[in-house]
C-alpha cells in the first residue's frame, strides 16, 4: 500500500524538525552530487540550517559557480569576483587549446603521420583503432550495398510488372484487329465489282 500524500507544513515539534532537517539535507547533497556526475552539470548548493549553520556542495569551485550565476541573471560583479571570472576563463581557454592539440596529434597519428616518439603500445592501440574504424567502413559499405540492390530489385520488379501490363494490351488489340479484319476484308471484295456486272450476274 503506497504512503499517503504528506501535508507541507512546519514541524513543530523541534526534535522531528532537526531529524527531518538532517535526512532531507542528506538526500539534497546526495542528489546534488547525483546530478554533478551523471548528467556533467554545474551544481552548487548553500544550505542554512534553523540554528544558522551553513552546509554546502559544489561540483566546481564554489566562487566560480556564484560568479556565473551572478553573470547570467545579469548582477554586477565585485573586483574578487570579476578576477575569478578571469581566470575561469583563461582556464577554460587554456584547456580548450589541450584539448584541440591533442586532437590534432591524434589525428595525424591515425594518418600515420608523426609516429617516430610512439613505443610499441601506443602503435598497437593505434593500429586497433583503424582496424576498428576500417571493419565499421565496411560494414557500413555493405549496408549500403544491400540497401541499393534492394532498390534496384523493386524497381525490376516493378518494370516486370509495367512491361507484363503492356503485353497483355498489346494481345488484346491485336485480337481485336483480327476479329475486325474479316468482315472488312469481305467489304472490300464485293465492292471491287463493278454494281453492273453483279446485276448481270444475279440476272443469269
Amino acid at each position: 500500500m503506497g504512503r499517503g500524500k504528506v501535508e507541507l507544513k512546519r514541524i513543530e515539534n523541534p526534535t522531528s524538525r532537526q531529524v527531518t532537517f538532517s535526512k532531507r539535507r542528506n538526500g539534497l547533497l546526495k542528489k546534488s552530487l547525483e546530478l554533478s556526475i551523471l548528467c556533467d552539470a554545474e551544481v552548487a548548493i548553500l544550505i542554512f540550517s534553523p540554528s544558522g549553520r551553513a552546509y554546502q556542495f559544489a561540483s566546481h569551485d564554489m566562487d566560480r559557480t556564484i560568479a556565473r550565476y551572478r553573470r547570467e541573471v545579469g548582477f554586477p560583479l565585485s573586483s574578487g569576483q570579476r578576477s575569478v571570472s578571469m581566470e575561469f576563463w583563461k582556464t577554460e581557454i587554456e584547456e580548450l587549446k589541450r584539448s584541440a592539440n591533442l586532437l590534432e596529434t591524434r589525428l595525424r597519428h591515425l594518418a600515420g603521420e608523426d609516429l617516430s616518439m610512439l613505443n610499441m603500445k601506443e602503435l598497437k592501440q593505434i593500429e586497433r583503432q583503424i582496424k576498428t574504424g576500417v571493419e565499421r567502413i565496411r560494414s557500413r559499405k555493405r549496408r549500403m550495398m544491400s540497401e541499393h540492390i534492394n532498390l534496384l530489385k523493386m524497381k525490376q520488379k516493378a518494370l516486370q510488372e509495367e512491361n507484363s501490363r503492356l503485353q497483355k494490351r498489346v494481345k488484346l488489340h491485336e485480337l481485336h484487329d483480327d476479329n475486325i479484319s474479316p468482315r472488312a476484308s469481305g467489304e472490300n471484295v464485293y465492292n471491287a465489282y463493278p454494281r453492273s456486272f453483279l446485276q448481270n450476274g444475279v440476272g443469269h
